[in-house]
C-alpha cells in the first residue's frame, strides 16, 4: 500500500482522520495515555482523545489548500491591513478563508467580558514582572520543550530569530494590552493569524529534510503541543508569582487566567483541553509540561540567541551573563546546565539572597529604609527586561509562511 502522506491525510477528512494510521505506526507513542479529565476544562466534558493526535481540522486543510493554490502571497498582502479586532476582513480574500476567519474571530460563548476587563488591572499592576517572566521564564523554558524548539528552529521563523521572537512577544503584549479583546484591540487578530501560521507550519515542516531527521513525530504542533506552550506562559507565570509571594487578589488571578483561556480558544484549541481553574491548569501542566523538558542542540542555540538580545539595550544592564543568571534563578540549575549557562559569581548569590526581600519591599510588605543597592538594580532590571521582552513587539505583520528554514 502507498504510504499515507500528510496531504492525503488532510484530504481524507482532516487531521483527526490520521489518528488510526499514526497510532498503528507508532506503538511506543500510542502507549502514552492522556490522563487529564475534560471535566476540569472550560467545556466541562469531552471525548477524552489524547490531544497529541488532534491538530486543527478546520485550519489545516484550508491553509494547505491556500499554499497549493498559490494564494498565500495575495492573502498575506491583504491581511497586513487587518489589524484591529473590530475591523472588517479585507475585501478580496478567498471565500473559504473569509468564512473560516469570520468563525475563528468570534469569542467563545463562555467568554466573560467583565473578567477580561479585570485582567487589565492585573496586567497593569504586574506589567514589569510579566516582562521578565515572559522572557526569562516562559521564553527560556521554550528552548527546553523539545518539540517546540525543533519546530521553531527548522521552520521559516528559525532563519530570523529576531523576527520570530518579536512575533512571539506581540502575543504577550497584545493579550496584556488595555484593550486586548475590545474592538480597538489586537489580540483576536493576533490569535487568528497565529492559528493560520500554525496550520502552515503543520503543512510545511513535514517536507523539511532537516526536521524529519530529528523529529519524533510526523505532524508538528498538535493540540497537546499548543497546551504545553500555553503552560509555559500563564501557568509558569502564576507559579513564579506564587513562589515570590506576590499578593494577588483572587478575582484578578482568575481574570488573568481567563484572558489566556480565551487566547487558547482563539488559537484553535478545543475547549475540552483548556483548564477551567488554576488548580486544573497546574494538574495538566504536571502531566504534559514538567516531564518533557530536556535539552536539544537546536534549543541550546535558540537559548543563546535569546540571551544575546539584551546587548543593544541602553545602559548595559541586560548582559548575556545577567540574563543567564536570572534564567538560572527562575528555572533552576538543571535547566541552566542543559542550556550551558555559566554561573555568575555576583548575580547568582545576589538573586538568591536579595530577590525575596526586594519583592516584599516592592509589594509594600517590608519597609524600604536603607534598602541595599541591589533593590535599585533589580528594579531597573525589571524595567529594562519589560522593555526588551514586551516592547520588542513593535508593529509587525504575522504572515503565513511558504517555506521552511532553508539550511
Amino acid at each position: 500500500m502507498e504510504p499515507m502522506s500528510r496531504r492525503n491525510m488532510l484530504r481524507a477528512g482532516g487531521a483527526l482522520g490520521a489518528l488510526g494510521a499514526i497510532t498503528a505506526a507508532s506503538p511506543a507513542s500510542a502507549a502514552s495515555v492522556w490522563n487529564w479529565s475534560a471535566k476540569g476544562s472550560v467545556a466541562g466534558a469531552g471525548a477524552g482523545a489524547d490531544p497529541r493526535w488532534v491538530w486543527d481540522e478546520e485550519a489545516d486543510p484550508l491553509v494547505a489548500s491556500l499554499i497549493e493554490r498559490g494564494d498565500v502571497p495575495m492573502v498575506n498582502t491583504l491581511l497586513r491591513t487587518w489589524k484591529k479586532n473590530g475591523q472588517p476582513l479585507p475585501d478580496g480574500l478567498p471565500a473559504d478563508l473569509r468564512d473560516f476567519m469570520e468563525r475563528a474571530r468570534q469569542l467563545p460563548p463562555w467568554a466573560d467580558r467583565t473578567k477580561l476587563r479585570l485582567a487589565v488591572d492585573f496586567n497593569e499592576k504586574r506589567g514589569l514582572y510579566l516582562g521578565v517572566l515572559y522572557g526569562l521564564a516562559s521564553g527560556m523554558m521554550s528552548t527546553v520543550i523539545p518539540k517546540e524548539a525543533l519546530a521553531v528552529y527548522y521552520s521559516q521563523g528559525g532563519a530570523d530569530m529576531k523576527d520570530r521572537i518579536s512575533k512571539t512577544a506581540k502575543l504577550g503584549y497584545d493579550i496584556g494590552a488595555v484593550n486586548a479583546y475590545e474592538p480597538d484591540g489586537e489580540m483576536i487578530v493576533t490569535g487568528v493569524k497565529t492559528r493560520l501560521v500554525h496550520a502552515a507550519v503543520r503543512h510545511l515542516l513535514p517536507q523539511s529534510p532537516y526536521w524529519t531527521q530529528v523529529a519524533d513525530e510526523d505532524i508538528p504542533i498538535s493540540q497537546r503541543d499548543i497546551m504545553v506552550t500555553w503552560h509555559s506562559l500563564p501557568t509558569t507565570v502564576m507559579r513564579k508569582l506564587t513562589d515570590w509571594k506576590v499578593p494577588i487578589p483572587a478575582a484578578e488571578s482568575e481574570a488573568f487566567l481567563h484572558s489566556w483561556q480565551v487566547g487558547a480558544h482563539l488559537l484553535g484549541v478545543r475547549d475540552e483541553y483548556i483548564p477551567n481553574s488554576w488548580a486544573q491548569a497546574n494538574s495538566q501542566a504536571t502531566e504534559v509540561l514538567d516531564p518533557i523538558l530536556r535539552p536539544t542542540p537546536e534549543g541550546i542555540k535558540l537559548a543563546d540567541i535569546l540571551l544575546n538580545l539584551g546587548k543593544d539595550i541602553d545602559g548595559g544592564l541586560l548582559t548575556k551573563g545577567i540574563l543567564g543568571s536570572f534564567t538560572r534563578f527562575m528555572l533552576g540549575d538543571e535547566i541552566a546546565g542543559w542550556l550551558k549557562i555559566p554561573r555568575e559569581l555576583v548575580w547568582d548569590p545576589l538573586l538568591k539572597t536579595a530577590w525575596g526581600p526586594f519583592i516584599a519591599v516592592r509589594e509594600g510588605l517590608l519597609p524600604f529604609p536603607l534598602a541595599p543597592k541591589a533593590y535599585w538594580l533589580f528594579d531597573e532590571f525589571l524595567r529594562k527586561a519589560a522593555l526588551l521582552f514586551l516592547s520588542e513587539a513593535k508593529p509587525i505583520s504575522i504572515e503565513i509562511p511558504l517555506t521552511n528554514r532553508p539550511t
